[in-house]
Order: C-alpha cells, then structure tokens, then sequence
C-alpha cells in the first residue's frame, strides 16, 4: 500500500513553492504526532520517500528515526516552482506580487521564473506514474513525504477527476497521512 503524508507546518510568514523553509516548532510536534500514530497504527511501512524540500525532508527523518529505516529523496516530487516568490515574505508578496496566486494562474502561465499549472500537473502525473510502479515491486508499504499541491494532484489522478488550479479538490492538512 501507498501512504502520502504531507509535511508539517512551516514558516507561515514566507510563500512556500520551491521556498527553504524547515519546519516550524509547531511542525515538528505535529510530525511527531504523526510519527507516533504510525507506530501505534501497526502500519507496515519499510520504505520512505520524500521531495527534497527542506520541510518535507525534515518531516521524512523524524518518521523514518521513529521507524528505524532510511529515507530516499525524490526532488520531482517538489512543491509547484513558484520561481521569484519562493520564500518571500508575504508582505513582500503582497506589495511586489499582489493578485499573483497559483489559483488565479491560467493553465499555461507560468509563475516569474517559475513553472505553469500545466507544467507542475505535468511532472506530477509523469512522477506517480513511475512511482506506483515502483511501489508495486517494493516489499512492504511505502511512504511518500510530499507536499499539499502534489497531494491534490495525485489524488485526483486516483479519482478519476479533472485537475485545476482553481480550487483545490482535496485539502490535506499538515501531518495528514493518506492512504492512495
């Protein structure tokens, strides 16, 4: 079985995307949570992936320390490129890119430096589709430590429904743990 687990909270005062931004405190404790419930739940996960992204990396090590196995890093499986808004502080933001969020985004326009929703839906389901393949030859249940955006995106392609960067379809909270 497939696991996703979004990563838990960090900064909230930066634009995440492609940002560097670790987990907040209250992140950490929200992936130990987690981390905590995987034990008790008698899941039987042997294998971790995770995007590269320092939060979601740090939220794949304190699962994998708990769970005494390793973690392998999968960089496609990054949040959406936002390009010259990585990381910037949401004032900035909001005086130098005001009105530019990935919802109001048309399907071909790309983020400044950045990739479309075209683009990021693209190299998601390219990404999945290798990996559930993979996952399928690996003994055990895999975790993959990844982000809200791709969260939504792969779990539309399982349901068999359009997806948009006009709303987003299924909201996962930090720390949230999905089975696919």
């Amino acid at each position: 079985m497939i696991f996703l687990i979004r990563h838990g909270e960090d900064d909230n005062t930066r634009l995440g995307g492609w940002s560097d931004a670790g987990l907040s405190l209250a992140g950490i404790e929200q992936v130990k949570l987690a981390a905590e419930r995987i034990v008790r739940g008698n899941y039987h996960i042997r294998h971790i992936f995770s995007s590269d992204l320092p939060r979601a990396k740090e939220t794949a090590d304190i699962i994998a320390e708990k769970l005494g196995i390793g973690v392998a890093i999968l960089r496609e499986f990054r949040e959406t490129n936002n390009g010259d808004l990585a990381g910037i502080s949401k004032e900035r933001f909001q005086s130098e890119y005001p009105g530019l969020y990935y919802s109001s985004l048309e399907w071909d326009q790309r983020y400044p430096n950045g990739e479309s929703p075209k683009q990021f839906y693209d190299r998601i389901r390219k990404a999945w589709e290798v990996f559930k393949n993979k996952a399928d030859s690996l003994n055990g249940d895999v975790l993959l430590v990844t982000h809200g955006g791709v969260i939504d995106v792969v779990l539309c392609i399982e349901d068999g429904i359009p997806y948009t960067n006009r709303f987003v379809s299924h909201k996962a909270a930090y720390a949230e743990m999905i089975s696919v």
